[in-house]
């Protein structure tokens, strides 16, 4: 298909579609540098050997895991033209969303209780990076928060139809990326500290 073909909302919407992924593109370029960091620095002397990733960091991967699952769900329903259900899925990706940062708070409490802070005496640079890697996707996982609840509040509005769900695909697309992020980011920290 020629991209200039088509409606004028079929080409903003492809236009955005097209700005989205760039922006998705330049967040991987970012977290492949912190990680290539973070793989350099394994030499250093200081670095911490078997270090054990925290309990409630497991229960992010099913978290994220569920919601992309539950924005499948309600993406299924509005195109089936069942409005309840894609809002229950809608706000159970929310709930979920805010669940997932309230245990990465978690799991930094219990590095805090190894001995282990973000900086200062009792700081360790592995440590740090897992904070810095954790930190900066925990923001990615609540600037995508903002889209799940436009798209909620949109969606009680009766924006969204089979035939207008870009809006929709947009920010499912974002949050299922962030849900992969997170998956690749934790295995990535778990098979490079053992």
């Amino acid at each position: 298909m020629d991209l200039t073909e088509g409606t004028i909302e079929e080409k903003t919407g492809r236009a955005k579609k097209m700005m989205l992924y760039f922006g998705i593109a330049s967040l991987i370029m970012s977290f492949a540098g912190w990680t290539s960091a973070f793989i350099v620095s394994s030499s250093r002397p200081d670095w911490l050997q078997d270090f054990v990733m925290p309990q409630p960091f497991w229960t992010s991967i099913i978290i994220m895991i569920v919601s992309s699952i539950t924005f499948i769900v309600a993406k299924k329903a509005l195109l089936k033209g069942n409005n309840a259900l894609t809002t229950a899925m809608l706000i159970l990706t929310f709930v979920l969303g805010l669940f997932f940062v309230y245990n990465q708070f978690r799991g930094f409490n219990q590095i805090i209780d190894l001995g282990f802070n973000f900086t200062g005496p009792t700081s360790n640079i592995t440590v740090t990076y897992i904070y810095l890697i954790a930190v900066v996707h925990i923001v990615h996982v609540l600037v995508g928060l903002v889209p799940v609840l436009v798209v909620l509040v949109r969606h009680l509005q009766g924006k969204y139809s089979a035939e207008n769900i870009v809006g929709f695909e947009l920010a499912e697309t974002f949050w299922h990326f962030v849900d992969l992020l997170w998956i690749y980011l934790f295995f990535f920290l778990y098979f490079f500290l053992n």
